[in-house]
């Protein structure tokens, strides 16, 4: 198997299933540590590197909002979605629900065919009749 292959593909289908995730975590305001944070606590974890690059274009997109709020005596860049990012998120949610509903129907048992006429079943004969 080609290992380069199978990342760079699952590195493809965990991009939009970040972007989703954030969204969808950003109901509630959260700066970016507890955001890191909350999503981790969900099985999902995710770099500095990739999170803070994917805030600022959602953001610029118009998905999310944002504001700098002391917290501890840090200030803190604290985010949430925007309306239209609502609106996004519940749309995207309804095509990753199709989607995944897609996929267990493709992935789903085919239902074995009853056989119209009798097939032959060499296990079915003696072992002195099976051919060698």
């Amino acid at each position: 198997m080609d290992v380069e292959l199978f990342e760079n593909l699952r590195l493809e289908l965990r991009r939009g299933s970040l972007t989703l995730a954030v969204l969808a975590q950003l109901r509630t305001e959260l700066y970016g540590y507890a955001l890191r944070k909350a999503l981790d606590s969900h099985g999902l974890a995710i770099d500095e590197n990739t999170l803070y690059p994917l805030l600022r274009r959602l953001e610029n997109q118009g998905l999310l909002t944002s504001h700098w709020r002391e917290e501890d005596k840090r200030n803190k860049r604290f985010y949430r979605l925007s309306p239209d990012g609502e609106i996004i998120l519940y749309r995207l949610l309804n095509e990753h629900e199709a989607m995944n509903s897609a996929i267990d129907r493709i992935m789903a048992p085919i239902p074995s065919q009853q056989p119209t006429e009798t097939r032959f079943e060499p296990t079915a004969l003696e072992p002195k009749e099976q051919l060698q």
